[in-house]
């Protein structure tokens, strides 16, 4: 479990990896196992150079990790990568929580909220 605040960079770099389609369904087929890019390439309508490009990305961002074996590369995914995303929206839903909280807090205490619940103006 990852118990460290994560920095902007790596949030950035996490959330930017999993944004494309392509990248998340490249990390739903190394969760079942590892792949060479290779055949991570035949899955999907585009050059091996841009399987490749998507993977490095995910690797970047700390999702993935690439290990040569013979003339392959080998992709699998790290087992705390999914902690990092969920640790980083984990602390975004915090931040919003106490500003939520703070807010129905100064409302609670507001003495003219009352008043303000009838409205004025003629009776009809």
């Amino acid at each position: 479990m990852v118990v460290d605040e994560l920095d902007d960079e790596t949030v950035d770099r996490l959330f930017h990896a999993l944004a494309d389609t392509t990248r998340r369904d490249i990390l739903r087929r190394c969760v079942r196992g590892e792949l060479s890019v290779s055949r991570l390439a035949e899955a999907y309508p585009m050059s091996f150079a841009a399987v490749q490009k998507h993977v490095a990305v995910l690797e970047r961002a700390g999702l993935v990790a690439k290990q040569r074996s013979g003339r392959e590369q080998l992709v699998r995914t790290d087992p705390d990568a999914v902690g990092r995303a969920r640790q980083a929206l984990d602390e975004l839903e915090s931040a919003w929580r106490g500003r939520v909280d703070r807010m129905a807090r100064l409302l609670a205490e507001d003495p003219g909220s009352e008043d303000n619940d009838t409205p004025e103006g003629p009776e009809r």
